[in-house]
């Protein structure tokens, strides 16, 4: 029987601890937090001391049920969840529900799942952390606040479905405000002279003109070329050489690892974070498929590195990159104030774990992440690189030209981890000297017009958050998952564009939260939490802090924030049918234009907004839409979208009010079972299925599969999806007399215990899709 519990968060985390203790211990998880605030109250008692009402998740009855059951026949507990405020909740939470087994409890902490670590880790325990406790208490309690009074408001306002929240409302103004620059930006032309030079002995050398510095147009230009043209030589006026180094870059932080990860492999930060979740969790590595942690935990805002990660790297640059790679002493990277100095970085667990030795035992994404994060730690214990940087000024018919060049002389950390811009060089003659004279042989005026600032992709707003102080590092992911999902931003060409539900919202939120929606406020707000982790200011302050702002605020916002729902404004485009203006309205399926003529005049159109924020009809022929005209009164049929996608209707609307669906067939190579004849596939209503392409003489239609074999004994159909009437997708046999249905789409893996070859996803676990098996893991 085991003498001592461990308790973690995941399953996945516990399996790892568990192979390096022995038979004394029982490692067991919690699978994520087990208490929370109710669903249907605000659960904080703003009237008095800002309590939380926690209480065990219905879903988590059995979890602690369990711990109960396995804490009674142990004498001693240690809390091992993840090392931060979310980690230390979760401790407290179990503390709370274990305290009345009356056995021993100690809070361990670790910041890799490493032998050694988690040996450490249990020789020096430690008591609960309430500093810690109360800034997770106190983040939970205002994000709370805003959302539950803050976003019925929007409901009443705007749309319901819709969310307030103290970081996501103000990540949407950042976006919303960078589209405003874009939209008012009025670009200006401008003009650059490229010179062709050539020395005496026949070197080539490009420069290009820096005096005049500006060069408005052509008529400039061509004064400024013809002025160089006439010129019999150019004559170097100065010759500068010099060496610049480029230092290593810090391990990665959280929000470094994401932008470096969206930037290098195009991963959004919450497959970042998944993905590192994983490896920080554990692998199964080498033969025996023993769990290894690879990484260092992932949610961390210090660049500090323990003194034995620095004594391994230092032996390891060395003996694979070469000792010349090695610099004197170790670099030293400051954390920022902010930041929890007893974290660590993000780094390999250990050294002996290269990429390409436990390749073949990581998915394709694992293993780009964790090579990343490898190479990334290395590096930054190597010497800088060193460049050689070349400046020639030239003078020609009294017109200052310059040439430039930079050679890179000594990798450096560069052997390992490349950045964006040192494969740029360009070699300069290196035997001139001022005075000399060089022909003129080519003059290249261009013309250039100033661009906009540029949209913010993921790595950009990650970055623009944290310089300024908004959120901290589990905040990013779902920040940026929730402002989509809420469809306040859109990805468009790789950068977050605001939608118009998303500047309606901002508007409404900058006019009435002032503070709140303010970037600086928040920050402070961020600074606050640290405050009570830190334990120089208490919970209560901080909420009483926070809530006076905001009630003032909100009580006011109540009063007189206008409705979306009946405010329309206008577009600036006229009404086809009766002149008069469109104006923007909102209704059930988004945003669109509706005629201010209205009810007499009854036009209405889809539109979107191009890149200065100009309306523009969206009602516009599509490749694979073909030309048509209605059948009933031969008008011409238009686009339009819908509940259910695109269709096409009638442009004689209200006149005629014929609709059609768009056909978008396609003859696939599945042949029908009765006649022989190609299926063609089709789209209706309720999904996708094939249908004969003999029809009308054959009518035959089949179901689109998944391709999975129906999980339930004995059953020989295939797995189908289907579309509800109100449009959701749900999943069932095509076999009619078996009752499989799932809601969820099932994912292709195979059971253990049964042999089944689906799964479904239901809360946080994968559950067997065969009724008659119980087997369930960790999602």
């Amino acid at each position: 029987m085991p003498k001592t519990l461990v308790i973690v968060e995941s399953p996945t985390k516990a399996r790892t601890i568990k192979r390096f203790l022995g038979k004394d211990f029982e490692v067991d998880a919690t699978m994520g937090h087990i208490k929370d605030l109710p669903k249907t109250t605000l659960g904080i008692d703003i009237k008095g001391e800002f309590s939380p009402a926690y209480s065990i998740k219905p879903e988590k009855k059995d979890v602690v049920k369990r711990l109960k059951s396995i804490a009674e026949k142990t004498s001693r507990i240690y809390l091992a969840s993840d090392p931060d405020r979310e980690g230390e909740a979760i401790a407290f939470h179990i503390a709370q529900e274990l305290k009345s087994e009356g056995k021993e409890m100690s809070r361990i902490i670790f910041h890799e799942i490493t032998q050694k670590a988690i040996k450490e880790a249990l020789e020096s325990p430690k008591p609960l952390n309430s500093n810690l406790y109360d800034a997770q208490m106190a983040r939970r309690s205002m994000d709370r606040i805003v959302g539950y009074t803050m976003s019925p408001l929007l409901w009443r306002k705007v749309k319901r479905g819709l969310s307030g929240g103290r970081v996501q409302s103000v990540a949407v103004r950042i976006i919303c405000e960078r589209q405003d620059e874009i939209e008012a930006f009025r670009s200006v032309e401008y003009w650059t002279i490229d010179v062709t030079l050539e020395t005496a002995s026949g070197q080539v050398i490009k420069a290009k003109v820096i005096d005049p510095k500006n060069i408005p147009d052509e008529s400039t230009a061509q004064k400024i070329a013809d002025k160089i043209k006439a010129a019999p030589f150019s004559e170097i006026t100065d010759y500068k050489k010099k060496s610049r180094l480029r230092n290593a870059l810090p391990p990665f932080i959280t929000s470094t690892l994401q932008q470096d990860a969206s930037r290098k492999l195009k991963f959004s930060s919450k497959k970042t974070m998944l993905i590192a979740q994983q490896l920080y969790e554990g692998i199964a590595i080498g033969n025996t498929g023993e769990m290894t942690g690879l990484i260092t935990y992932m949610r961390t805002d210090s660049p500090i590195v323990s003194k034995e990660a620095i004594s391994q790297v230092r032996e390891f640059i060395p003996a694979v990159l070469g000792k010349e790679y090695l610099p004197d002493k170790p670099l030293v990277y400051k954390a920022k104030k902010s930041a929890q100095e007893a974290h660590e970085a993000i780094r390999p667990s250990s050294l002996e774990n290269t990429p390409e030795s436990i390749k073949a035992f990581l998915t394709k994404d694992q293993f780009a992440l964790y090579e990343l994060i490898f190479k990334r730690f290395v590096a930054s214990q190597m010497k800088s690189a060193i460049f050689e940087q070349t400046s020639i000024d030239f003078s020609a018919g009294g017109t200052g030209l310059r040439a430039t060049g930079s050679v890179l002389k000594f990798d450096g950390f560069l052997k390992l981890y490349k950045t964006a811009d040192e494969d740029d060089e360009s070699i300069l003659p290196d035997n001139l000297n001022k005075g000399d004279r060089l022909s003129i042989k080519g003059i290249e005026p261009a013309q250039h017009f100033t661009q906009p600032p540029a949209r913010y992709n993921e790595a950009s707003l990650i970055k623009e958050l944290e310089e300024r102080g908004i959120g901290r590092p589990s905040t990013y992911a779902p920040t940026i998952s929730t402002i989509l999902e809420r469809g306040y931003v859109i990805i468009e060409g790789g950068s977050f564009m605001p939608t118009e539900l998303g500047r309606d919202v901002n508007r409404l939120l900058v006019k009435h939260y002032p503070n709140i929606l303010d970037v600086g406020f928040t920050a402070k707000m961020e600074d606050k939490l640290d405050e009570v982790e830190e334990g120089t200011e208490t919970y209560l302050k901080a909420m009483q802090g926070f809530y006076s702002i905001y009630n003032s605020e909100h009580e006011k916002a109540i009063k007189e924030m206008q409705s979306i729902k009946t405010g329309h404004r206008p577009s600036g485009v006229i009404c086809e049918t009766c002149g008069k203006e469109m104006m923007i309205k909102l209704g059930k399926n988004g945003y669109f234009l509706g005629c201010s003529g209205y009810p007499e005049c009854t036009n209405t159109k889809e539109y979107s907004r191009d890149m200065t924020g100009a309306i523009v009809s969206a009602e516009v022929p599509v490749e694979d839409v073909p030309e048509e005209t209605c059948e009933k009164c031969g008008a011409d049929m238009i686009m339009k979208k819908g509940r259910f996608g695109p269709f096409l209707a009638c442009s004689n609307y209200p006149k005629c009010k014929n609709t059609k669906p768009i056909k978008k067939d396609e003859v696939t190579d599945k042949k029908c079972e009765k006649c022989g004849a190609n299926m063609i596939l089709k789209r209706g209503r309720f999904g996708p299925f094939f249908a004969c392409s003999n029809y009308p003489e054959c009518k035959n239609i089949a179901p689109v599969t998944l391709g999975y074999k129906c999980p339930v004994p004995e059953c020989s159909g295939e797995i189908k999806q289907h579309r509800s009437k109100k449009g959701k997708a749900f999943y069932s046999c095509t076999n009619k007399e078996c009752k499989f249905l799932s809601w969820t789409k099932p994912v292709e893996k195979k059971c253990d215990k049964c042999g089944s070859s689906i799964f479904i996803k239901k809360g946080k676990h994968l559950m067997c899709a065969n009724p008659e098996c119980t087997y369930k893991e960790d999602a």
